[in-house]
């Protein structure tokens, strides 16, 4: 399953040079997320588009973190050396 961040200093990253977004507004890292959200990551490399189906209230074993969200679309840009 695809990853949305490999880690949380990305994310934070990724946020701040405004290529995430939720349900369509521009997202900063604080962004409380709930269950029904699409969540839109562009990175020079990806598109990543997924729905939050959960949130969890706790700590979470890195392999249960893909029941919590659906990914809608997860494309991979083509590179140039």
């Amino acid at each position: 399953m695809s990853r949305l961040s490999k880690r949380r200093s990305l994310a934070k990253e990724l946020c701040e040079k405004e290529l995430v977004r939720v349900n369509g507004q521009i997202a900063k890292a604080s962004k409380e997320i709930k269950p029904g959200d699409i969540i839109h990551v562009e990175s020079w490399n990806r598109r990543l588009v997924v729905k939050v189906l959960q949130v969890p209230e706790g700590p979470l074993k890195k392999k249960e973190a893909d029941r919590l969200y659906e990914v809608l679309e997860d494309i991979r840009k083509e590179t140039e050396f």
